[in-house]
């Protein structure tokens, strides 16, 4: 056998390990609208986003919800609206939640951090942590996913608002991911701190439309993932002051079928993985929970063009393996997060959204 098939065999093989059973799915809710995110609160209850602009409190064992007032104006049109949530880790003793959305502004729209106490039904003394500027006319690539690491920043997510050149502007927020104190201040040691040509609050750029953030239970670290034009979408593991390639260096290719660049530029950070054709990635969650053991060591991944729920098996930083559930669904998959009991919980993105419950099959 040639070294090239030898390398080639040893590829495929890793690709081959036997596909586990599939999950165990329990629909709790399709009432939802369009959700776009989930997260946890430390009683076990849930707080869910909608596009168009509604935040619900949702019991997780019989899905009943509650609207949330309080809630910043947002512009839900084309790919914006109300986007990410997340509690703060020390929720139980602050109160604190996290929206992302888009929001108008002079010149167009952005994606904007904010932050409220949640009381009751109501988040109070909400205030906007951060505006991603410039402003753009346009509709799309709001990025907006967020996540606090071992360390306690906050790391948000800003897509490039498709234009793509903004990506590679450190004078630009779109297009990066975007590093802060979890009440919006500017970390003194992020990379571009000191450049009178930066924006300090950049932790790393080239990122196309990063739709998934989630922190390694190990290392602590945030891991990203970002939409590809067609094919190229990433896993990225965001380092202080590096530079992800878009749209100097990709996998992907123009819709229409030309060569974008190449996928390899020396100083260039490539991605741990990618998908190529396109899934279109969305929401992520590593899972590291005793409920499940033959789940651990695994990130899992939404996927709205191909409609499933992607497996990823890792071992540390590499990916070994994929798996693709809930496929005869059809359903596009918005988000994903681990459940206090180990369960996973998904959302898709339809008219009558579905919150799900997963369990080992």
């Amino acid at each position: 056998m040639t070294r090239t098939h030898t390398v080639l065999f040893a590829f495929l093989l890793a690709f081959a390990i036997p596909t586990l059973a599939q999950p165990t799915v329990e629909t709790i809710t399709d009432q939802l609208h369009h959700p776009w995110a989930l997260t946890f609160l430390p009683d076990g209850d849930l707080l869910v986003t909608e596009r168009r602009g509604r935040l619900w409190w949702v019991d997780p064992a019989t899905g009943e919800r509650r609207a949330i007032d309080g809630l910043p104006e947002v512009d839900h049109r084309n790919q914006g609206g109300l986007l990410d949530v997340l509690a703060h880790p020390a929720h139980a003793d602050n109160q604190w939640v996290y929206l992302t959305w888009a929001g108008r502004c002079d010149g167009g729209n952005a994606t904007h951090l904010g932050r409220g106490r949640l009381e009751g039904d109501r988040l109070v003394d909400f205030e906007t942590l951060h505006v991603a500027t410039p402003c753009v006319d346009s509709g799309i690539h709001f990025g907006s996913r967020l996540a606090f690491d071992r360390d306690g920043y906050l790391f948000m997510t800003v897509g490039d608002r498709g234009e793509r050149n903004r990506a590679q502007d450190l004078a630009d927020h779109n297009g990066s991911v975007l590093r802060f104190h979890a009440d919006g201040r500017i970390p003194e040691d992020n990379p571009f701190v000191d450049r009178p040509d930066a924006e300090a609050a950049i932790f790393s750029y080239g990122h196309r439309n990063p739709q998934g953030a989630a922190t390694h239970p190990q290392t602590g670290r945030v891991w990203i993932h970002e939409h590809g034009p067609r094919g190229g979408d990433e896993v990225n593991i965001p380092a202080a002051g590096e530079n992800f390639g878009w749209p100097i260096q990709t996998y992907g290719r123009e819709y229409a079928g030309p060569e974008i660049a190449p996928d390899e530029v020396e100083g260039v950070t490539g991605p741990i993985h990618h998908w190529t054709p396109s899934i279109a990635p969305s929401g992520m969650a590593f899972y590291d929970h005793a409920a499940a053991p033959d789940w651990q060591g695994s990130l899992f991944v939404g996927a709205l063009a191909k409609r499933h729920l992607a497996r990823l098996r890792l071992d540390g930083e590499r990916v070994i393996g994929e798996e693709r559930w809930l496929e005869e669904r059809e359903w596009r998959i918005r988000d994903v997060e681990v459940g206090p009991n180990g369960a996973l919980w998904v959302i898709t993105d339809h008219a009558d959204g579905r919150l799900l419950r997963l369990t080992p099959g």
